[in-house]
């Protein structure tokens, strides 16, 4: 008898109401590892997109910034 099956032996032996909750249980593991798994597929598809934006970037000079660069400027008009 594998996992399901023994599951689903005592379920059956607990009340209606608590077999609800049970089912409740279920749909909530569920959901939790869809989600887990959708997370996992949106990093590698982070990482491959990342990857492909910096590829044969490496040989480009770093640019050279000064603290003049990092000043915010807004103008009055």
């Amino acid at each position: 008898m594998n996992v399901a099956e023994k599951i689903n032996k005592q379920v059956q032996r607990l009340p209606e109401q608590t077999q609800a909750e049970v089912l409740d249980f279920v749909e909530y593991l569920l959901t939790k590892t869809e989600q887990k798994s959708a997370h996992g597929e949106d990093q590698d598809w982070t990482r491959l997109s990342l990857a492909s934006a910096m590829r044969g970037m490496e040989e480009d000079p770093e640019p050279e910034y000064t603290e003049a660069d990092l000043k915010e400027r807004f103008s009055s008009s």
